[in-house]
């Protein structure tokens, strides 16, 4: 008998687990060391923090800065025992009203692992960007990473809610 299952509905709470062989974060994150940090938590629709989520993140452009990478341009972080997580990126230079990266989320009780996008929110080409244009205005803001008094960014990702990120389907 065949199972209607796929894989997206199988991270089940195991993934920090079974995922971590695939990808040696600390290689991803000291060949970016000079690039740009994000600081954020992952929340469920109730406000508390994400204890098991598997964020990806890929860094468009940034294939030749980190060719010596094996996986170039892409990082995988589990969210840490209070939601939290942190990636560096290399810095690849401006990409005006782009994203800085595209980003998956796997959690347990995710049917479907989600996608979204993160952008700077100094990036002075916002207004223009046709990727934020397709968001409605409210929403925006919760793909905005801002800067810190430490010269990092703090990026949140809240799966439900009143500030739910805005979430995108790929047809």
């Amino acid at each position: 008998m065949t199972t209607a299952i796929t894989t997206s509905q199988t991270i089940g709470p195991f993934s920090h687990e079974a995922w971590q062989w695939a990808m040696d974060l600390g290689t991803a994150a000291s060949a970016a060391a000079a690039g740009i940090t994000f600081d954020g938590t992952i929340y469920d629709g109730d406000g508390t923090p994400i204890n098991d989520a598997q964020i990806e993140v890929w860094q468009p452009g940034a294939e030749h800065a980190e060719a010596a990478l094996d996986v170039p341009a892409f990082r995988r972080i589990p969210s840490d025992d209070q939601g939290g997580f942190t990636f560096t990126l290399a810095d690849i230079g401006a990409q005006p009203g782009q994203p800085v990266a595209y980003v998956t989320v796997f959690a347990r009780g995710l049917v479907k692992h989600q996608f979204t996008a993160v952008f700077l929110a100094d990036d002075p080409a916002l207004a223009t960007s046709a990727i934020l244009e397709q968001v409605p205005a409210a929403r925006r803001p919760t793909l905005l990473a801002a800067k810190t008094s430490d010269g990092k960014y703090r990026w949140d990702i809240r799966m439900q809610g009143d500030m739910e990120t805005a979430f995108f389907d790929y047809v």
